[in-house]
């Protein structure tokens, strides 16, 4: 198994840092256009994340598809709002996105500020390259 480029590692370590720093954060991924699982916090199992990445890759396209029946300009964020908790799901970048669970003692306004930081830090970086090496080397 070949190691991860100091890309790959600087993204995870940005997604572990977003989802420990965070007040209320349950867990982070990052997904790629596709669908597949890019990148996951280290304190989650793999099944889990893979279950959370086709929800929010499925939650995705229908509020992309939503979004363009109206006049309203392009999708920034999709909330769920559960009893418990929240999903949120926000683009990184070229279709990738980030998905957080969070806990229903979060500050939504803080949550998505602290969302908006890690993609402006991870969004750029963020190359077809690195996507099929996150995408190959998700932590088991």
């Amino acid at each position: 198994m070949s190691t991860l480029s100091t890309e790959a590692k600087t993204f995870n370590w940005l997604l572990d840092t977003f989802a420990s720093g965070t007040a209320g954060v349950v867990q982070a991924i990052a997904v790629s256009s596709d669908g597949l699982l890019m990148a996951m916090t280290t304190a989650q199992e793999r099944a889990n994340s893979e279950r959370l990445a086709a929800v929010v890759s499925g939650l995705t396209s229908l509020a992309v598809g939503a979004a363009s029946c109206y006049p309203l300009g392009g999708l920034n964020r999709v909330v769920l709002d559960m009893d418990e908790g929240y999903l949120l799901v926000t683009s990184i970048s070229a279709g990738s996105v980030l998905g957080v669970i969070a806990e229903r003692s979060a500050n939504l306004g803080t949550l998505a500020y602290e969302m908006t930081l890690f993609v402006n830090k991870a969004g750029d970086a963020l190359t077809p390259k690195l996507i099929d090496e996150l995408k190959s080397h998700v932590r088991t």
